[in-house]
């Protein structure tokens, strides 16, 4: 995930505009990666966030009731002087 995001960002300025392309972009390449392991019965949720680096913080969160032996997710942060982004990815199996 940060492989995507750092190749995608890496010569990247914050711009408002571009940031929602981005962000569908970032979400779609990291969705078919996950898929590319062939993990059958597992539906996948990718969320990305891209903001202006502007000294601040940020918190995110998340609630959802899930099987504790079969789903996961995994989250990975990139930054560089004008932006931030940070993706999460869940992994839920349907039985």
């Amino acid at each position: 995930m940060k492989d995507v995001m750092r190749e995608r960002l890496k010569e990247e300025k914050y711009n408002v505009d571009r940031a929602a392309k981005a962000t569908r972009e970032i979400a779609d390449s990291i969705k078919m990666k996950l898929k590319e392991f062939h993990w059958e019965r597992y539906k996948y949720v990718v969320q990305v966030v891209i903001g202006e680096q502007r000294g601040e913080g940020i918190q995110m969160g998340c609630r959802c009731f899930w099987d504790e032996d079969a789903d996961n997710f995994a989250q990975a942060s990139y930054s560089n002087d004008s932006l931030f982004a940070t993706a999460v990815a869940f992994g839920v199996y349907l039985y």
